[in-house]
């Protein structure tokens, strides 16, 4: 269950925040949400895989952490094995709220029943005595308005491949170390060799859009499949 309340002095003048790494933090998860606008960050360390919405008939980007549910494999106890982590990590337990005015502007939101939560007096304090942002807030708040820009563009990415028919369907097939094999499947990707074959002017039209460079980070993003799957066989021998 989430409890999500408008981040405040008044109520919250006491919180503090864990930010550290563990699967009893909410960081064991196998995939987490991610914009084309931090692609190019997120492709020397993360596989990034498209999953299609058939209700709404959109597609998502994910970052892909493991291969099976409840699987990190970027989590090797109390510590995240990557140089970065994607926005929609970072920011947890704060969200991005909207207010109840037509186009009104973004805020800062908390699940105050998240993990991350700390109830003991331990962690990192969110507004000072004064009862103003902390940096760590401020840095979280910078954060959530760069996920929430790139959620809101991330529409116009997808559309633009859509409309070049450059997404495909992906399975991947993981060898086990016990010698069996582990389908994932479900997800889509870019096809490469009709990026590649497009005419000048479509390439144009998708540079102008700023949707050119985000599909290169995520075919260049594919890489890390490889090794991922050597962290999961080397997390099964142990």
């Amino acid at each position: 269950m989430s409890n999500h309340q408008i981040l405040n002095p008044a109520d919250h003048a006491d919180l503090r925040v864990h930010t550290g790494a563990g699967s009893e933090l909410g960081d064991g998860i196998m995939a987490t949400l991610a914009v084309p606008s931090e692609f190019r960050r997120l492709a020397c360390e993360y596989p990034i895989l498209f999953r299609h919405d058939p209700a709404s008939g959109g597609f998502t980007a994910l970052a892909l952490l493991g291969f099976e549910d409840g699987e990190n494999l970027f989590l090797d106890g109390n510590e995240w094995r990557a140089s970065l982590k994607p926005l929609s990590i970072a920011i947890r337990p704060f969200l991005v709220g909207r207010s109840r005015e037509a186009g009104g502007p973004g805020q800062v939101h908390i699940d105050i029943d998240h993990p991350r939560v700390s109830t003991s007096g331990e962690g990192t304090l969110v507004f000072d005595e004064a009862g103003r942002p902390t940096p760590f807030l401020e840095e979280i708040a910078a954060m959530l308005g760069a996920l929430d820009e790139g959620h809101r563009a991330s529409g116009a990415f997808f559309a633009a491949l859509d409309r070049y028919d450059l997404i495909e369907p992906f399975a991947l097939d993981v060898a086990m170390p016990d010698g069996g094999q582990h389908r994932l499947v479900g997800y889509h990707h870019i096809h490469e060799e009709k990026l590649a074959a497009l005419e000048p002017g479509a390439l144009a039209e998708l540079h102008a859009g700023g949707h050119l460079a985000p599909a290169h980070a995520a075919l260049t993003s594919l890489g890390n499949l490889a090794k991922l799957a050597r962290r999961k066989a080397e997390r099964a021998r142990g």
